[in-house]
């Protein structure tokens, strides 16, 4: 079946989105053709756009003894998880803070504390992962 230019806009979205949701490590054109159900051809030709579009890289490779290509978000989404709660975003005196003033992160309580929870639950995050189910 071959698809039109509606389907093909579609389905480059679709690809997009699931090239970015696989982050840093990205994902191998076969296993993307495979979670969407689609031919390697038009698996391809929707690659090629989204290269063509500089959305997405694609890095040739040997995987099994057959040449295939990863395909990498060219920028992935900022992760604004790790600021999230910083003290700082909603500090009274912040506009007064510098590294030589009367109000200093390096003096800061609230940074002192938010930065000490923040590594307790990244640990505690480790150790979630690391032990086995």
């Amino acid at each position: 079946m071959k698809l039109n230019d509606a389907q093909i806009d579609d389905l480059t979205g679709k690809v997009f989105r699931t090239i970015v949701g696989n982050g840093k490590g990205g994902i191998l054109q076969s296993e993307l053709w495979k979670e969407l159900d689609l031919t390697s051809r038009d698996g391809s030709r929707v690659a090629i756009r989204l290269e063509k579009r500089s959305l997405i890289r694609r890095e040739k490779m040997l995987e099994n003894g057959r040449w295939t290509y990863k395909l990498f978000a060219a920028k992935l989404p900022v992760d604004t998880l790790s600021i999230e709660k910083a003290p700082c975003l909603t500090c009274p005196v912040e506009h007064m803070c510098s590294l030589e003033g009367s109000y200093s992160p390096i003096t800061c309580g609230p940074i002192e504390q938010w930065l000490v929870t923040s590594l307790e639950i990244l640990n505690q995050k480790k150790t979630e992962v690391e032990q086995p189910i």
